[in-house]
């Protein structure tokens, strides 16, 4: 039961972050914000607004400590987010970093060398047309994995060859495992970045942040409404941000293999 329940937590996550922008602003700023607005007129109207101006000494300084609480919750997430993110885009271009270098140790006309080459780009076209796509699905590629593995056997036979020398071997086999650590980090990353129980305080701090407003009251009720909808706005914003980039290869805001086709394109690039 708690593995359903960890399981649909994160396909929320997903559907989220794989919504168009435009759509996750609906759903998570616009819609919200017009709820609270409307629930602030309503409140007025229901209760009054000489017995909410009666909470706002006493609330105004609770509303303080709870608008602090979720200040600091909100910014930590964003920051530890965009760290992750950023996590991801190292890798990928350390994977390509890695790849260029491999490309220009094995650089010759001999059987392993040129192996070796075809190997590298069957990698870069299986990571770039079957492993991108598949990261948006919070997956990985078979054929990924098995160009790996061809690539790690065209480095064996290399080395078997003994065309190349042992130290130069060696560089090769650590930029080969350099290769499949940075895969492997971002092949975790794609599966999202922010642990379940941390959106659950996230959504639960927005909602009663937000909710806590509708226990003041003002003569104004223009100036009120608006007050409400720009905290609506503030909190829910900050929560586009993280749900954009929890997940680096989905959604309309994800990192693109653009180091690895670049690289592609100058590997297969015939000479001259």
């Amino acid at each position: 039961m708690a593995a359903i329940l960890r399981r649909s937590e994160m396909r929320v996550s997903y559907f989220l972050s794989s919504l168009p922008l435009w759509r996750l602003i609906l759903l998570v700023v616009i819609i919200p914000t017009a709820i609270a607005m409307a629930a602030q007129v309503l409140i007025r109207k229901w209760v009054g607004v000489d017995k909410l101006v009666r909470n706002n000494e006493i609330a105004g300084f609770k509303f303080a400590t709870v608008g602090v609480i979720y200040a600091v919750l909100l910014a930590f997430v964003v920051i530890a987010v965009w760290e992750k993110f950023s996590e991801a885009q190292n890798a990928v271009t350390e994977e390509a970093g890695a790849i260029a270098a491999l490309h220009h140790f094995t650089e010759g006309k001999e059987p392993e060398t040129v192996a070796m080459q075809a190997a590298l780009s069957k990698y870069l076209a299986t990571a770039i047309d079957d492993e991108w796509p598949a990261m948006g699905r919070e997956g990985e590629s078979p054929a990924t994995d098995h160009a790996l593995d061809t690539l790690y056997q065209a480095a064996i036979a290399l080395n078997r060859s003994g065309s190349i020398g042992t130290a130069s071997m060696a560089e090769i086999f650590r930029l080969v495992d350099e290769v499949t650590a940075a895969r492997r980090v971002r092949l975790h990353l794609a599966t999202g970045l922010v642990p379940n129980v941390i959106w659950i305080a996230l959504f639960m701090g927005a909602l009663l942040t937000v909710g806590f407003t509708l226990f003041f009251g003002s003569e104004n009720p223009v100036a009120q409404v608006s007050m409400t909808g720009v905290l609506s706005v503030l909190v829910t914003t900050g929560l586009v941000v993280i749900l954009s980039i929890d997940h680096p290869f989905t959604g309309p805001v994800y990192i693109h293999p653009d180091p690895l086709a670049s690289l592609l394109a100058e590997i297969v690039k015939p000479p001259g």
